[in-house]
Formats: C-alpha cells, structure tokens, sequence
C-alpha cells in the first residue's frame, strides 16, 4: 500500500512554539493547515506570532509578501477540535505526557477518517505507548521536529511497533517535500 500526503489538508494539535513551526512549514510547503490547542486563543496567538515573523522575513527579502501572506493564508486557528474531520495527516504537538498524548489520539480516531495519519512530535515517550489502545495503531507514527522548526532540517521519523510500514514511509517522503532532512529512528527517548 502506498500512502500519498503531498497536499492533503493537516491538523497541528498544540500551538506552542514547535506546533507553529511544523504548522508554518507545512503552509509554506502548499499544505492547508489547521491550527489548534486547548488553550483558548492560543492558536490566534499563534497566527498572529507568525504574520510578525512573517513581516521581518518580508523586510529582510527572505521571502516575498505575496508569499508570506499566501502562506498565512493557509493556516486556520481552530477553535474545536471536531471541525478538522476532512484532514489527512495529524501531528501532535503537546505536553510530554503519556496519558495526555494517548486521550488525544484515542479522541482523534473519533474525528479523522480511517486514512488520516497521526503522527506525534514526542522525543521522550514511546511511540508503542501512545499507540497503545487506539484501533488502529498501525498509522501513529513519530515525525519528531527539531526547534526552530523552520530554520532546522533533521526529522526523526520513528516506527513503533505496530507502524506500519507505508505510514513511515509515507512520513519520510512528505519530510523530504518539506525540504526536511528525514532519518529512520528507533522508538527510543
């Protein structure tokens, strides 16, 4: 089986720092991204934090305006978690804990299509573990960011277990279209 994710509609879970760099580099890579974290106004925040990150690049002729505000364009805040059903790939971007990370997860299965790829950022907990009691678990899979996430290239793409292989792949491929570094790791902190 082959997985395709050039294109597809993502969901950034978390808005923090590492949550807006992946959510900024998937836009910049063609993605529509939807932006979303508990915290209320958050992701707003987060949007806005990128357009004045956006104005300095312009300034400095790193990027264009056309496309820093295309860019911009194509990141939604959202505020409930349920309106992101048509995406294709999630990644999770949230507090390193293990019963957090799995209650999202079991919460998306609820939400995204059977296809949907869910991967989290973790560096520090188990792939298995957070896969562990989803019903399907052959499509969560670690796409592990470093910080700054625009300006560094290395992704750990990281199997656990159960991970199946055309979802690894499939993440190793999209790292490499966001102009990423990808390398097969080992599920270990």
């Amino acid at each position: 089986m082959t997985i395709k994710l050039q294109g597809t509609p993502v969901l950034v879970v978390g808005a923090g720092i590492m949550g807006a760099g992946i959510a900024q580099t998937a836009a910049q890579a063609g993605h529509a991204v939807l932006l979303f974290d508990t915290r209320d106004g958050a992701a707003r925040d987060a949007k806005a934090k990128l357009a004045a990150t956006f104005d300095g690049l312009v300034a400095k002729g790193k990027v264009t305006a056309d496309s820093a505000q295309a860019t911009l364009a194509r990141i939604e805040p959202l505020a409930q978690i349920d309106g992101a059903a048509s995406v294709g790939l999630v990644v999770e971007a949230i507090v390193e804990n293990l019963d957090v990370k799995r209650a999202l997860f079991k919460q998306l299965e609820t939400i995204v299509g059977a296809h949907c790829v869910l991967a989290t950022n973790t560096s520090s907990i188990s792939v298995t573990a957070i896969a562990n009691g989803l019903q399907h678990p052959g499509r969560l899979v670690g796409m592990h960011f470093f910080n700054p996430v625009p300006l560094m290239k290395l992704v750990e793409v990281v199997s656990g277990l159960h991970t199946d292989p055309a979802v690894a792949e499939a993440i190793f491929e999209l790292s490499a279209q966001w102009s990423k570094t990808p390398v097969h790791a080992k599920s270990t902190p």
